[in-house]
């Protein structure tokens, strides 16, 4: 049997939604956290998005087909993900600065 680790859930063809289904139940819950700067960014783009009045003195309704809709929330959605891997990159790079500035004040020890 080509069971997941940890679930007794059987391998499927996608690999990631492998991966996805044997993390634990507290991994998820951390995972599925918003980083606040992510989130910040998010906001300015679905606003853009759906046009910038100042919320003071308006009452904004937006009307679309569902089809319009749809298309929305995947754009919102890539782009949430394009800025979760950019944050990721970036924290990457500064650790990665990091340690090439630690090696670099250890070899002039």
């Amino acid at each position: 049997m080509n069971s997941l680790p940890h679930t007794g859930r059987e391998k499927t063809d996608n690999p990631l939604w492998d991966y996805v289904q044997s993390l634990s139940p507290e991994a998820i819950a951390k995972l599925s956290q918003p980083n606040p700067e992510v989130a910040q960014v998010m906001e300015r783009s679905i606003a853009g998005m759906l046009g910038t009045l100042p919320p003071e003195g308006f009452d904004v309704a937006v009307t679309t087909s569902r089809e319009n809709l749809s298309k929305l929330l995947v754009s919102a959605m890539m782009n949430g993900y394009f800025l979760n891997s950019a944050h990721q990159r970036m924290a990457f790079d500064h650790s990665l600065q990091a340690i090439h500035s630690d090696d670099d004040l250890d070899s002039h020890e």
